[in-house]
């Protein structure tokens, strides 16, 4: 694992000008781990392998050293060119990438945009006519654009390819190869992942050049400031605990999470029936739906918020008070990423699990297993009832690239009609902390658009990262346009 002499303001880079006074306005001071291990050395042009999780504000750490080092080196993108490649998984984390280059690059007139499905694709073609500095795009859509002649990509001098697992996961492993061979060999990489299964340490070995690793928190540890239960009951009993538990004081915002999109609509009108006000996002809303729930759950107008896991992906409301899990998820490490929307920027949270016997009995003695805690338990069953009948996906029933809410299989990129990037959460409006705002004090990117749960890949819990790490130690190889908006 690279040492470096971690610093303790962000004054202590030596960032550029116009980017420390960026980060001045947003009031950041700090740097977290991640980004105090990772700056220096993306500074000094290594490439970098990233292991870091939920809440580690990975964002800022790779983009504010490629920002410096566009400044030191400004030159005018060629047409239909980019100088930075940012590879996200779904359109609401590029989104927020997006949005992070553009906060931080305020004062340097950058140039950006995003390519993403869900939205059409003309206006991206047309943003990329002159050339920017900074393209932030899911895979799906960026071969897209290739294939069309609307984007080249033989002038990118620095990739990020952000929760690599994730990718893996959602079947993008072979397009992001079709990607990277495209790329000039010559280029600084930062490839960032929550766990280092031996696929992606494999791909990471291909892409990088004597890499420097860092990693922080582990994928098995779970936040201490969150008050985790589980509520044992009957599954016809559900929908009224969890109206129950909405209505109690103290629930400011609760981000409901089921398994299918069926079963998030279900929850959503039962909920209605009881009063409570809530609304669902996942893969079978439009962008434009899920941008206007997103926007009012953001804003607080919105108190509850039914979702898929990967329809969440990208949630950053810092005001979520209990995550309830409706279903129990079939993978371990999904319940962790789960429960971290809770318990941001300082506060306390509350994740609440309901259990109705059969399967879900089995997945609660894995997911105890793995954050190594025995979750206190609320026994609310009828004697004597018999467990629901199976519907949920079988332990593992995810491996190889496949996708419960899309079914997709290994190797096949599962972006509806291509361009779609299977990626159901949206991107919400654009949104920047202030300082002396809600998010004053805090550190850029700290506690957002983190992964949600990865299939175990011949292992899990929290050896697994170390374990990628010591893979990668032995495979060791030398080695000024107009400002483009997120697309809505």
């Amino acid at each position: 694992m690279e040492r470096t002499n971690l610093l303790t303001s962000f004054q202590d880079f030596g960032l550029a000008d116009p980017i420390s006074r960026a980060l001045k306005e947003e009031n950041y001071h700090t740097p977290t781990p991640i980004q105090a291990q990772t700056i220096p050395l993306a500074l000094a042009g290594r490439d970098v392998v990233g292991i870091a999780q939920t809440g580690t504000g990975k964002t800022a750490s790779f983009a504010l050293p490629i920002l410096h080092r566009i400044l030191e080196n400004r030159i005018q993108p060629q047409p239909k060119n980019c100088r930075v490649l940012v590879l996200s998984p779904t359109r609401e984390l590029s989104g927020q990438i997006l949005d992070s280059f553009n906060a931080y690059g305020r004062h340097i007139r950058l140039s950006s945009t995003l390519a993403i499905g869900g939205v059409p694709m003309g206006r991206q073609v047309r943003a990329l006519m002159q050339g920017v500095e900074v393209l932030v795009a899911t895979p799906g859509r960026l071969l897209d654009l290739v294939q069309g002649n609307a984007v080249r990509l033989g002038q990118v001098e620095f990739l990020v390819l952000d929760e690599a697992d994730r990718m893996l996961d959602m079947g993008f492993i072979n397009d992001i190869r079709k990607i990277v061979a495209k790329l000039p060999i010559k280029r600084q990489t930062l490839f960032f992942s929550a766990t280092m299964p031996k696929d992606i340490a494999d791909l990471a070995e291909q892409m990088l050049r004597d890499p420097a690793r860092v990693a922080v928190t582990p994928v098995a540890s779970t936040v201490e400031r969150i008050n985790q239960r589980v509520i044992h009951l009957d599954h016809s009993a559900k929908p009224a605990m969890l109206a129950t538990i909405l209505q109690q004081d103290g629930v400011n915002q609760a981000l409901v999470f089921t398994r299918t999109k069926h079963g998030a609509d279900k929850v959503v009108k039962g909920l209605q029936r009881a009063g409570i006000a809530a609304d669902a996002i996942h893969g079978n809303k439009s962008q434009n739906y899920r941008e206007r729930v997103l926007a009012a759950f953001r804003t607080g107008e919105l108190r509850t918020l039914v979702a898929t896991d990967i329809a969440a992906r990208g949630i950053d409301v810092d005001g979520v008070s209990h995550v309830v899990n409706f279903d129990l998820p079939n993978i371990p490490e999904t319940y962790v990423h789960r429960i971290g929307r809770t318990a941001r920027a300082g506060a306390d949270g509350t994740a609440i699990s309901l259990v109705a016997g059969g399967e879900e009995v089995g997945y609660l003695r894995d997911i105890e297993k793995l954050i190594r805690v025995a979750l206190p338990k609320e026994d609310h069953r009828t004697p004597g009832a018999k467990p629901a009948p199976s519907t949920a996906p079988q332990r593992g029933g995810q491996r190889n690239g496949q996708q419960r809410n899309g079914g997709q299989r290994n190797g096949s990129a599962p972006h509806a009609a291509r361009g779609g990037d299977a990626a159901p959460g949206a991107k919400g409006p654009s949104r920047r902390p202030r300082a002396g705002g809600p998010n004053a004090g805090r550190h850029p990117d700290a506690a957002r658009h983190e992964p949600a749960a990865r299939p175990q890949h011949g292992g899990g819990g929290q050896s697994e990262g170390l374990q990628g790490v010591a893979f990668l130690q032995r495979k060791n190889r030398p080695a000024k346009t107009t400002q483009q908006r997120p697309q809505r």
